[in-house]
């Protein structure tokens, strides 16, 4: 099988992410923070130092500030529903994946907030001086995806930071796409909230996602219950992690992420992400020459992650994905992506194919590839 989803998740994941949660599996099962008893102990160690390689990445000073979720659609939840209240007003773009734009939406019928969609342009990028003239008195946040997870055109997220900040508004950076892939300063890009997924750049099991929150920020926590810690509290803690961690944690997933993050490390984020354009680039080239193939976002001289949408004229995406799979043992995704107002704007009224490639994948993948959509195009 040739895997090109890496969008949704990386795969295959690194020999010593299953060496790690293997040899951890057999000789851990305690409950970390839960027991007075070595074993407990170590399962805490393990994944406190996940967050300590997770602080080094992100240049975050304190990793306690990093609190794990399932994925990062949790952890965006926790962000916009623990920040927000009645009247606040939201920037976001017609970028966003549904993980922003559904907790948003249902804010906004649930609580009364406002919410303003940034339009993008053809190559899928926002225009500073639209951000800045929506902003309002009542302007809170300002949210948004690092990359888009459909035209992969990435966002000046140091620039929009910068604004942010001198408008003194809140900036929660989604960085599903761009995670182990771009480097990524929360301080230098005055980031207060930070969302991430642990399956897909960072190259860990599915199951790990994170979200960073700024010191100076205090949210309401979406679930309330056990932590370990502070029991006789009635209340929730309100220490970090601990406010936004109740029950028990998926430590032999946190301990795979952290093998992950030595991997990515070892081997440099620029080393990954120099390969992954270069692949980008001849896919973008080679789908160039295809006739009856529509590609869609940055050109192939602008930068932009590991992510292709196109279609083939005349040809449902549906089909065409069906037919990669079945016929030529490619795994590819067709449709909206959960990201609907994108396909709004380029007007893919029926969705596109999306192609996203990984570290694993080589120049020859790449050309059977092509090959393949060639072949399915010669018949119109």
């Amino acid at each position: 099988m040739i895997y090109f989803d890496h969008a949704a998740s990386s795969w295959p994941k690194p020999k010593q992410v299953i060496e790690k949660m293997a040899q951890f599996l057999m000789e851990n099962g305690a409950n970390p923070g839960r027991g007075n008893h070595k074993m407990a102990d170590l399962a805490g160690k393990e994944i406190y130092q996940t967050r300590v390689k997770l602080a080094k990445l992100f240049h975050i000073s304190d990793p306690n500030q990093i609190v794990f979720f399932m994925n990062t659609t949790q952890a965006l939840n926790q962000a916009i529903k623990g920040l927000l209240s009645p009247g606040d007003h939201v920037i976001t773009t017609k970028l966003e994946h549904n993980s922003i734009r559904r907790p948003l939406e249902y804010l906004k019928k649930v609580i009364g907030i406002e919410v303003t969609y940034l339009d993008v342009d053809d190559k899928g990028f926002i225009s500073l001086d639209s951000l800045k003239k929506e902003i309002k008195k009542n302007t809170k946040l300002l949210a948004m995806s690092h990359a888009s997870n459909v035209l992969g055109s990435i966002q000046p997220a140091q620039e929009i930071g910068q604004f942010a900040k001198e408008k003194g508004i809140y900036f929660l950076l989604d960085a599903a796409q761009t995670a182990g892939r771009l480097p990524i300063d929360v301080q230098e890009m005055n980031i207060h909230l930070l969302t991430f997924p642990g399956h897909k750049g960072l190259l860990g099991p599915q199951g790990t996602g994170g979200l960073y929150i700024h010191p100076e920020l205090q949210l309401s926590p979406i679930i309330h219950g056990g932590t370990g810690k502070f029991s006789e509290d009635i209340d929730q803690p309100l220490k970090s992690p601990e406010r936004y961690e109740s029950g028990t944690l998926n430590t032999i997933g946190i301990v795979g992420l952290g093998a992950a993050l030595d991997f990515l490390e070892e081997i440099g984020i620029d080393t990954l992400q120099k390969k992954e354009w270069a692949l980008t680039k001849r896919m973008l080239i080679g789908l160039s020459e295809i006739k009856g193939v529509k590609w869609y976002g940055p050109d192939p001289n602008q930068e932009r992650v590991a992510v292709i949408s196109f279609s083939i004229e005349g040809m449902d995406s549906a089909e065409i994905a069906t037919i990669l799979d079945q016929h030529y043992q490619i795994a590819v995704r067709s449709g909206f992506h959960c990201s609907p107002l994108v396909h709004q704007a380029i007007g893919t009224i029926n969705g596109a194919i999306r192609a996203s490639m990984g570290y694993s994948n080589t120049e020859e993948e790449v050309d059977a590839f092509l090959k393949a959509i060639r072949e399915i195009a010669s018949v119109l």
